[in-house]
Protein backbone atom coordinates (compact mmCIF):
# COMPACT_ATOMS: atom_id res chain seq x y z
CA UNK A 1 0.00 0.00 0.00
CA UNK A 2 0.95 3.48 -0.54
CA UNK A 3 2.61 5.21 2.59
CA UNK A 4 0.41 8.15 2.86
CA UNK A 5 -2.60 5.77 3.26
CA UNK A 6 -0.66 3.94 5.46
CA UNK A 7 0.76 7.58 7.78
CA UNK A 8 -2.93 9.34 7.61
CA UNK A 9 -5.78 7.02 9.55
CA UNK A 10 -8.74 9.10 8.43
CA UNK A 11 -7.45 8.63 4.80
CA UNK A 12 -7.35 4.64 5.87
CA UNK A 13 -10.98 5.28 7.25
CA UNK A 14 -12.29 6.82 4.16
CA UNK A 15 -10.42 4.34 2.14
CA UNK A 16 -12.08 1.10 3.68
CA UNK A 17 -15.68 3.24 4.33
CA UNK A 18 -15.75 4.10 0.37
CA UNK A 19 -14.50 0.03 -0.55
CA UNK A 20 -17.33 -0.92 1.88
CA UNK A 21 -20.21 1.20 0.46
CA UNK A 22 -18.69 0.19 -3.24
CA UNK A 23 -18.98 -3.73 -2.38
CA UNK A 24 -22.25 -3.16 -0.70
CA UNK A 25 -23.48 -1.61 -3.71
CA UNK A 26 -22.80 -4.13 -6.39
CA UNK A 27 -24.47 -6.87 -5.38
CA UNK A 28 -27.66 -4.89 -4.71
CA UNK A 29 -27.59 -2.92 -8.38
CA UNK A 30 -26.99 -6.35 -9.86
CA UNK A 31 -29.59 -8.28 -8.17
CA UNK A 32 -32.31 -5.03 -9.01
CA UNK A 33 -31.41 -5.13 -12.91
CA UNK A 34 -31.86 -8.75 -12.25
CA UNK A 35 -35.36 -8.02 -10.79
CA UNK A 36 -36.30 -5.83 -13.59
CA UNK A 37 -35.15 -8.37 -16.46
CA UNK A 38 -37.66 -10.84 -14.77
CA UNK A 39 -40.21 -9.01 -14.33
CA UNK A 40 -40.24 -7.65 -18.15
CA UNK A 41 -39.67 -11.23 -19.62
CA UNK A 42 -42.55 -12.45 -17.72
CA UNK A 43 -44.55 -9.89 -18.63
CA UNK A 44 -45.67 -9.76 -14.50
CA UNK A 45 -46.94 -7.01 -13.20
CA UNK A 46 -48.86 -5.92 -9.64
CA UNK A 47 -47.04 -6.02 -6.49
CA UNK A 48 -46.76 -9.80 -6.54
CA UNK A 49 -44.22 -9.77 -9.15
CA UNK A 50 -42.33 -6.90 -7.46
CA UNK A 51 -42.72 -8.41 -3.90
CA UNK A 52 -41.26 -11.74 -5.24
CA UNK A 53 -38.33 -10.31 -7.16
CA UNK A 54 -37.23 -8.43 -4.33
CA UNK A 55 -37.62 -11.36 -1.89
CA UNK A 56 -35.21 -13.65 -4.25
CA UNK A 57 -32.65 -10.56 -4.33
CA UNK A 58 -32.18 -10.19 -0.77
CA UNK A 59 -31.79 -13.94 -0.45
CA UNK A 60 -29.33 -13.86 -3.18
CA UNK A 61 -27.50 -10.58 -1.06
CA UNK A 62 -27.97 -11.83 2.15
CA UNK A 63 -29.82 -9.84 5.00
CA UNK A 64 -26.45 -9.68 7.25
CA UNK A 65 -24.53 -8.99 4.81
CA UNK A 66 -26.89 -5.95 4.07
CA UNK A 67 -26.96 -4.88 8.08
CA UNK A 68 -22.77 -5.51 8.86
CA UNK A 69 -21.24 -4.04 5.88
CA UNK A 70 -23.15 -0.56 5.74
CA UNK A 71 -22.86 -0.16 10.01
CA UNK A 72 -19.23 -0.73 9.55
CA UNK A 73 -18.54 1.07 6.19
CA UNK A 74 -20.75 4.44 8.35
CA UNK A 75 -18.26 3.93 11.46
CA UNK A 76 -14.90 3.95 8.85
CA UNK A 77 -16.76 7.01 6.91
CA UNK A 78 -17.61 9.30 10.61
CA UNK A 79 -14.02 8.33 11.48
CA UNK A 80 -12.65 9.65 7.86
CA UNK A 81 -13.84 13.40 8.22
CA UNK A 82 -11.19 16.43 8.81
CA UNK A 83 -11.05 19.70 8.59
CA UNK A 84 -9.58 21.38 5.22
CA UNK A 85 -10.99 18.10 2.74
CA UNK A 86 -14.26 19.16 1.25
CA UNK A 87 -14.05 16.36 -1.53
CA UNK A 88 -13.39 13.91 1.23
CA UNK A 89 -16.49 14.63 3.26
CA UNK A 90 -18.68 15.25 0.53
CA UNK A 91 -18.13 11.43 -0.67
CA UNK A 92 -18.55 10.23 2.60
CA UNK A 93 -22.07 11.96 2.88
CA UNK A 94 -22.95 10.88 -0.27
CA UNK A 95 -21.49 7.20 1.04
CA UNK A 96 -23.44 7.54 3.98
CA UNK A 97 -26.59 7.92 2.74
CA UNK A 98 -26.00 5.30 0.54
CA UNK A 99 -25.43 3.08 3.42
CA UNK A 100 -28.23 4.42 5.32
CA UNK A 101 -30.55 3.82 2.25
CA UNK A 102 -29.70 0.11 2.48
CA UNK A 103 -30.51 -0.44 6.02
CA UNK A 104 -33.54 1.30 5.37
CA UNK A 105 -34.44 -1.34 2.62
CA UNK A 106 -33.14 -4.03 4.91
CA UNK A 107 -35.33 -2.92 7.40
CA UNK A 108 -38.55 -2.76 5.15
CA UNK A 109 -37.91 -6.10 3.73
CA UNK A 110 -37.72 -8.00 7.66
CA UNK A 111 -40.63 -6.00 8.35
CA UNK A 112 -42.01 -7.03 5.39
CA UNK A 113 -41.23 -10.90 5.92
CA UNK A 114 -42.26 -10.40 9.66
CA UNK A 115 -45.41 -8.56 9.62
CA UNK A 116 -47.05 -8.76 6.34
CA UNK A 117 -47.77 -12.23 6.05
CA UNK A 118 -50.44 -11.74 9.38
CA UNK A 119 -51.72 -8.48 7.91
CA UNK A 120 -52.54 -10.11 4.28
CA UNK A 121 -53.60 -13.41 5.86
CA UNK A 122 -55.87 -11.86 8.59
CA UNK A 123 -54.23 -13.17 11.63
CA UNK A 124 -54.04 -10.32 13.98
Amino acid sequence: MDNALSRDPKRRSFFWGAILTGTLSIPLIYSLFHLLRGIFAAKATGLSAVAGGLAEAYVTLGVLLSLGLPVAAIVLLLRSFSAGHQLRALISVLCICACVLILALTGLFVWALLYLPRIVGGAG
